[in-house]
């Protein structure tokens, strides 16, 4: 347990090395004050640079306790490191389906005052069976997209209780963390799980979000040839103009080499899909649910077996043969280390940020769903250009004028 511990710690300190973002916004919240004896409760894929974050809130005078949010992307060292910090730790790689709500569970118990949340899980059993333990909430901080999705339908159905900040929505994070974060590390796990080359290959990409979007890059700036799936005409025209072929999955998985999924929505593809695949599809879902691949119908219709450590060979009536990695999950955590962690510094800064606003202004907030303030994502963006040494020009008051409010 020691030496496992040791590794973390070193995963850890080597993520700190490449936040600069997140250290500063961690030094300015300790002499603002905005988090000092604040609960915390963190609900996320709990490896090395979400153990930065927690160390950050903590270092801000917050008291936090976390959880994963995905029961295979938890890394046990960096758990048992931040738990030797003094950081309380709820998870484990490998949670059954019970474990992993209890975990969830124990990490509500400390009455928190604000949540930040990666994918909803939290915010639902706020929202059910552990409202009571949201007795002193003054809001919620959501990460992705489909958590975001989740506290909409809440509200539109007026069953949401607190607000919450859509941080997934604000400018630095769809358009960096989804976009450059998303298209590298899910090739990144790709590549790793399977050892195979992506050049040549026919890539097909279920979904032109901001996700898919860079999944889709990436895969064409390592050779593939490149196809999109979508349900939206508007983002289907966006593909195409950018370049990429564009068809109904019936048809785009015929040729599919590989496949990736990222919708943040079920059944994008069926067992009747993979039956008219071509033999040796690899499959891959980069959605934060494993509801995206019909896994269900893979375990109980075809004949599996485990070929390397995260690929799953299937065998379909008829004798085709499908790959599976990493049980169908969020592939670039299950199978890798998530995203690069330059870019995790600018979503976590923008995390820590939006919980001190809502520390500071929560308690006056109807139920809602808001966004970021801007004034939030152009800090963050100022500070990551400052790492950079970067500079950049400045409105004139004339300019301000032209215009206008």
């Amino acid at each position: 347990m020691a030496e496992l511990a040791e590794m973390g710690k070193g995963k850890i300190a080597w993520a700190q090395a490449h936040m600069p973002v997140l250290s500063r916004v961690a030094r300015e919240l300790a002499r603002s004050g905005a988090l000092a004896g604040l609960r915390v409760a963190i609900s996320v894929h709990l490896e090395a640079k979400t153990a930065c974050l927690a160390l950050a809130l903590r270092q801000a005078g917050a008291e936090v306790a976390v959880s994963g949010s995905n029961p295979l992307s938890t890394q046990d060292d960096v758990a048992l490191a931040l738990a030797k910090e003094g950081i309380r730790v709820n998870a484990r790689r490998g949670e059954s389906p019970e474990e992993y709500l209890e975990h969830l569970r124990e990490t509500l118990s400390i009455q928190p005052q604000v949540v930040l949340d990666d994918g909803g899980d939290l915010t639902a059993l706020l929202h059910g069976e552990y409202k009571e333990l949201g007795r002193e909430l003054l809001g919620i901080c959501e990460e992705t997209t489909t958590g975001v999705v989740r506290a909409r339908k809440l509200a539109a159905r007026g069953r949401l209780c607190w607000p919450v900040v859509a941080v997934n929505d604000a400018r630095m994070k769809h358009l960096f963390d989804n976009r450059y974060g998303t298209g590298q590390s899910a090739w990144d796990a790709i590549m790793r799980a399977t050892n195979l080359l992506v050049a040549g290959k026919e890539v097909v990409v279920a979904g032109y979000g901001w996700c898919g979007r860079g999944i889709a890059l990436r895969a064409r700036g390592l050779g593939a040839r490149v196809t999109v799936c979508e349900v939206d005409p508007v983002r289907a025209a966006e593909a195409l103009m950018d370049g990429f072929s564009v068809a109904p999955m019936a048809q785009a998985i015929r040729k599919a080499d590989l496949l990736v999924t990222a919708t943040g929505c079920r059944d994008v593809v069926t067992f009747e899909h993979l039956l008219s695949a071509k033999d040796g599809l690899i499959l891959a879902n980069a959605g934060h649910f494993d509801v995206e691949i019909d896994v269900r119908g893979l375990r109980g219709r075809a004949r599996g077996r485990r070929v390397r450590e995260e690929v799953e060979e299937f065998t379909l009536p008829g004798g085709k043969r499908v790959y599976l990695l990493a049980a169908g999950r969020l592939v670039n955590l299950v199978a890798g280390d998530g995203h690069p962690v330059e870019i995790m510094d600018l979503s976590f800064s923008l995390q820590a940020l939006s919980l001190a606003w809502l520390a500071q202004g929560g308690a006056g907030l109807p139920p809602g769903v808001y966004p970021v303030p801007p004034e939030v994502d152009e800090r963050v963006a100022r500070l990551f250009l400052e790492s950079f040494n970067v500079q950049i020009d400045a409105l004139t008051p004339g300019q301000r004028r032209y215009l206008g409010p």
